[in-house]
């Protein structure tokens, strides 16, 4: 061994060790142990930030932004309502998530089917009232094994087909994966879908636990207006009760004319105008308001605030004994006039409020529901004198824009799927589109990017290369055609997948197929078998990287949103890892005799 590889070795080893023991962040780690790399000479320095531009980087920078875009637009919501019971048990869920994961990740990019599943996940967990951290790595790992099943569902798999090319003359088609593929996912998803998800740290496998403390949250009595031409007209105040109760709505009331009605109006027909008396949090709110298609207000107040350039937010506040609003209503201090702003809702416990919302008399302590311009909320925070709650990301929900989002989408991911263009291309077309269309205001594009993880990635990209540069990947080959000389093609077979699934873990799943393949098929000429036998084994091998976070950029993508550690996923990625070898060998020299 030379030294720099003694050198790339030990520094591996050690952030591994790091980030396994969890005292410091994995962001923290992983740059500093780039910037100790630089400094003992193994990375050159003007290589060292190259992972920071890298596609894998990219990617899931973008990919974060375009879920937001689908979220905003309102496309997960349609999803969620259409394909997802957040009454179902974990691991239904799972099973049904995985498997919808699954099939696309088979004709698309895993990683674009896991950025439209994973904000439906993560809405699906809100209203079940669990942590997504429980069902988020099962997606993920339903989403890489779904790729193994076809020529375009994973880049290690167009990789192999064409060294195969290459080195053999021919590629494998389309649906050569398929056969392994489809019993290695089935397999998998079984094993996520009934065990791998109560592995997971700190997820216990009780609904109750780790669950959404709804009590913490204020519930706001609100109003929402029939629109003219609304599905709803005509219609019963009472046939609203089985969404409100599976959304979570309490309707207490209606208005019409100026006149309310508490508790009295369950029989009434709803005609245009009408204003619905809600009580309900701000998201149960917004999304039944999108599931019935009504308006937060009247026509002229929403014509003022869809004229924002940056989109519209959803704020909560405080009223303080000093506050402007204190002791008057929204009407009286000119709030939408002012302001631009709309007065949505009022949590005021223990005390009933008996005027229309815009007229009420608030009164210090009362948390108010503001609707308003995303890039004049804080100025408008300060002119009303309240004190602003954390921000819990509250965006409003465009409707109208559901196709284009979904459009947009869709296009991108054909391009990508059939090689018109470049993933990271396609994706970055798809931010800008987004941005252009006002889908992601301008002003919060970079709030939905996980920096952490961006860090980890961009520093762990130039280390795994070094290793690859000074030789240490090939190395390990070496050494793995000297321990299987002798030995039965099958056990060479274990091995090499074996020590492919562990590299995965370290450098990313292309460049480990691109490494192992060549040697799977040095090996079988070795041996004189089948050599594409050995190819077949390293798909699954590379494909397969659960052991953490930085071996898929799926992986990777749920860091962050689903609150993981590094150590996290080996505890359910290594029995998984175990199970793929079990299933998946047997079922290569199966379909691939040697």
């Amino acid at each position: 061994m030379t030294t720099d590889q003694i050198i790339l070795f030990a520094l591996f080893g050690g952030v591994f060790a790091m980030l396994l023991w969890g005292r410091f962040r994995y962001d923290i780690v992983a740059f500093s142990a780039l910037l100790l790399g630089v400094i003992l000479g193994v990375v050159p320095k003007e290589d060292a930030f190259l992972g920071f531009g890298h596609p894998a980087t990219l990617v899931v920078a973008l990919v974060l932004i375009v879920s937001a875009g689908l979220v905003r637009s309102g496309a997960v919501l349609l999803i969620t309502r259409t394909l997802v019971d957040a009454k179902r048990g974990t691991g239904t869920h799972i099973t049904i998530m995985g498997g919808i994961g699954a099939i696309l990740s088979a004709f698309m990019n895993n990683v674009a089917a896991l950025a439209l599943l994973m904000p439906v996940d993560i809405a699906t967990a809100r209203k079940a009232g669990r942590l997504p951290g429980r069902t988020l790595m099962p997606l993920s790992f339903a989403t890489i094994l779904g790729g193994t099943i076809t020529l375009i569902g994973t880049p290690p798999n167009i990789v192999i087909a064409g060294i195969r090319r290459d080195q053999l003359g021919e590629s494998f088609a389309m649906f050569d994966f398929a056969p392994v593929g489809l019993v290695t996912t089935l397999a998998g998803l079984i094993f996520v879908a009934l065990v791998g998800w109560r592995l997971i740290p700190g997820m216990g496998d009780s609904d109750a636990q780790g669950g959404l403390n709804e009590n913490e949250k204020a519930h706001y009595v609100a109003e929402l207006t029939v629109p003219e031409g609304n599905a709803r007209v005509g219609a019963h105040v009472g046939d609203l009760y089985d969404t409100g109760d599976e959304i979570g709505v309490h309707i207490i009331g209606l208005l019409r004319n100026g006149r309310r009605m508490f508790g009295t109006s369950r029989d009434v027909v709803l005609e245009a105008g009408d204003a619905l008396i809600l009580e309900a949090m701000p998201e149960q709110l917004d999304e039944f308001r999108v599931a019935e298609s009504f308006e937060f207000t009247d026509d002229r107040r929403m014509t003022m605030l869809e004229a924002a350039d940056q989109g519209l937010s959803l704020i909560e506040v405080v009223v303080r004994d000093d506050s402007r609003i204190n002791g008057k209503s929204a009407q009286a201090i000119g709030l939408a006039w002012r302001q631009r702003t709309i007065l949505m809702g009022i949590s005021r416990r223990g005390r009933r409020i008996t005027d229309r919302l815009r007229r009420e008399t608030i009164k210090a302590g009362d948390i108010l529901l503001l609707l308003a311009p995303t890039d004049s909320a804080e100025e408008m925070v300060t002119w009303l004198g309240a004190l602003p709650l954390a921000d819990r990301g509250l965006a409003v929900t465009d409707n109208k824009k559901i196709w284009p989002s979904v459009g947009f989408f869709a296009v991108a991911v054909a391009a990508a799927s059939f090689g018109l263009v470049d993933l990271t291309v396609a994706l970055g077309v798809v931010v800008v589109a987004y941005v252009l269309t006002r889908i992601v205001p301008l002003q919060e594009l970079y709030n939905h990017v996980e920096w952490p993880v961006v860090v980890l990635l961009g520093s762990m990209i130039p280390l795994g290369a070094a290793l690859d540069s000074a030789g240490g990947t090939k190395l390990i080959a070496e050494w793995l055609l000297v321990l299987t000389k002798g030995q039965p093609a099958w056990m060479a077979m274990l091995l090499l997948m074996v020590v492919t699934m562990v590299l995965s873990a370290v450098l990313n799943n292309t460049a480990t197929a691109i490494v192992a393949a060549p040697v799977g098929i040095s090996m079988a000429r070795a041996m004189d078998v089948n050599p594409d036998a050995f190819l077949i084994a390293v798909a699954i091998a590379a494909s397969c990287a659960f052991l953490t976070p930085i071996g898929h950029k799926n992986n990777t993508l749920i860091l962050g949103p689903g609150g993981y550690r590094f150590g996290d996923y080996w505890q359910m990625g290594l029995p998984l890892t175990v199970v793929i070898l079990a299933v998946s060998l047997p079922a290569t020299l199966y379909f691939w005799p040697l």
